[in-house]
C-alpha cells in the first residue's frame, strides 16, 4: 500500500496530533463561557453570576411525574419524532402562546435540547459555503454550529444605543447573494434584549424579500417582561419559511432534563428528523414524560418570571448606581453593563473581578467581537447574593476609578 509523502504527520506514535483533526474544526475555539468558569471551578466561595441556569428546582409536580414513570418502568426508546402525546401538549401550547399552528404528526420533532434542534435546523438547510446571518453578541454556539455544517456565519452587530434590538436596515447592509437563512434569539443571551413588533415585521418582510429560511430560537420566550411577545413565525407568510425552536430548560428550570423541540413545515421537520434518528434516535422518554406534565400549567413559569423581574430591577439600578451602565433587559435573566471606560477588556475587567472581589461574570467577548466592553450577569440566583455581588463589583469599579484618577 501506497502512502502520500506530500502530506506527512507528526504526531507521536500512538497519539494521534493536530494533522488528524479535521481541518474545518482547528481553529474553533472553546467556549468563552465555559473556558472562564474552568478558571471559577479552582477558587472558593465565588459569587456566581455567570453560568445562565435558573436557580430554581424543577416544580414538584414535574418531578414526580418522572418518578412516577420510572417506577412504572418507562426505560424504553420512543418513537424517532417523539411521544406523540408530548407532541400533541406542544401543538396546543404552540397554538395559544404564540398563535401558530403545527400538525404533531408531521410537525413537531422532540430533541435533546434546544442545542440538538439548532444543529439539526443549521445542517438541514446549510449547504458547503451558504452563508447565515445572525445578530451579535449572541450565544456562543451560533457561530461554531454554523462552521460545523461549513457554511459562513456572518454577523450582525447590534447596539446598546438601541438596547440590542435587530432592525431590517441591518440585516440589509450584511446580505448577499450567498445569504442562505437568518438566525434569531429573542429575548437574547447574552443582553436580554427583545423586539419590538414593528422590528418583528420588518424581520419578517427582510426574510420574504430575500427568500431566506428564518431560524428562531425563542427558548426565553416565556420570561419577557414586557413590551410585545410576538413571534416572528406566526407572521403572515412566514411559517412556510420558519424553523421554531423551543425548550423546557429556562421557563420550567428543566436545564438537566434536556429537552427541546423544533417546529417546521413537513419537508424540513422530515430532514431534521433524518438526522435525529441516525446520530440521537430519540429524547430520554423520562424527560417527554415530565414535559408532558409540564405543559400542564403557566403558574410554575409566571412565579419564575416574577422573581427574575424583581431581581432584574434590583440588579439594573445598583450596576448603573456602581457606574457601570446597563439598558434595562426585556426578558430572559441576563444583563450586559458597560465596562468600556475603564481602560481594560472585558475579560481583564472579569478577570480582576474574579481575583479581587470573589465575583463571576462572564466576559462580553465570549458573546462576538462586538461584545467587547461589555459583562455578562445573570441574575438567575439568589437575591441576598445578587446584593453582595453589585456591593463588590461597586467596590471593585471605585477602586478603577480611583487608580485612573491618580495615574500620571
Amino acid at each position: 500500500m501506497s502512502t502520500d509523502s506530500s502530506k506527512p504527520r507528526h504526531s507521536t506514535p500512538g497519539k494521534p496530533g493536530r494533522d488528524f483533526i479535521a481541518g474545518y474544526l482547528r481553529d474553533i475555539p472553546r467556549s468563552g463561557i465555559r473556558d472562564f468558569f474552568d478558571i471559577v471551578s479552582s477558587r472558593k466561595d465565588v459569587i456566581s453570576l455567570g453560568i445562565g441556569e435558573p436557580d430554581f428546582v424543577t416544580p414538584w409536580h414535574i418531578r414526580q411525574k418522572a418518578i412516577h414513570a420510572l417506577e412504572q418502568g418507562a426505560t424504553t426508546y420512543t418513537s424517532n419524532r417523539g411521544m406523540l402525546e408530548l407532541r400533541q401538549g406542544i401543538s396546543r401550547y404552540v397554538r395559544s402562546q404564540f398563535g401558530v399552528e403545527y400538525n404533531p404528526e408531521t410537525e413537531i420533532l422532540i430533541t435533546v435540547g434546544v442545542s440538538e434542534a439548532l444543529d439539526l435546523a443549521i445542517r438541514a438547510i446549510v449547504n458547503p459555503g451558504d452563508e447565515v446571518l445572525y445578530h451579535e453578541p449572541s450565544f456562543v454556539s451560533y457561530a461554531p454550529e454554523i462552521r460545523f455544517a461549513h457554511g459562513i456565519p456572518v454577523p450582525v452587530p447590534t447596539r446598546r444605543e438601541d438596547d440590542f434590538r435587530l432592525t431590517r436596515a441591518m440585516l440589509e447592509e450584511k446580505v448577499s447573494p450567498r445569504t442562505k437563512a437568518l438566525l434569531i434569539n429573542f429575548p437574547t443571551n447574552p443582553t436580554g434584549a427583545t423586539l419590538t413588533r414593528a422590528d418583528v415585521e420588518g424581520i419578517a418582510e427582510f426574510t420574504k424579500a430575500h427568500d431566506l429560511i428564518l431560524i428562531t430560537d425563542e427558548i426565553y420566550s416565556e420570561l419577557t417582561y414586557e413590551g410585545d411577545r410576538v413571534s416572528i413565525a406566526a407572521i403572515p407568510g412566514m411559517k412556510e419559511r420558519t424553523i421554531f425552536l423551543h425548550g423546557f430548560s429556562k421557563g420550567w428550570a428543566m436545564t438537566g432534563f434536556r429537552l427541546g423541540y423544533a417546529c417546521a413545515p413537513e419537508e424540513l421537520s422530515e430532514t431534521m428528523m433524518k438526522i435525529h434518528q441516525y446520530i440521537m434516535m430519540c429524547a430520554p422518554i423520562l424527560s417527554q414524560t415530565a414535559a408532558i406534565q409540564a405543559l400542564t400549567t403557566t403558574s410554575d413559569t409566571e412565579s419564575m418570571r416574577a422573581s427574575y423581574k424583581e431581581r432584574r430591577d434590583f440588579i439594573c439600578a445598583a450596576l448603573n448606581q456602581a457606574g457601570l451602565p446597563c439598558h434595562t433587559p426585556k426578558g430572559a435573566f441576563y444583563v450586559f453593563p458597560y465596562i468600556g471606560d475603564y481602560g481594560l477588556t472585558s475579560k481583564q475587567f472579569a478577570l480582576r473581578l474574579l481575583e479581587e472581589e470573589n465575583v463571576a461574570c462572564v466576559p462580553g467577548s465570549a458573546f462576538g467581537a462586538c461584545g467587547e466592553g461589555f459583562l455578562r450577569c445573570s441574575y438567575a440566583t439568589d437575591i441576598s447574593r445578587i446584593r453582595e455581588a453589585t456591593v463588590r463589583i461597586g467596590r471593585f469599579a471605585e477602586r478603577l476609578r480611583r487608580n485612573h484618577r491618580s495615574a500620571p
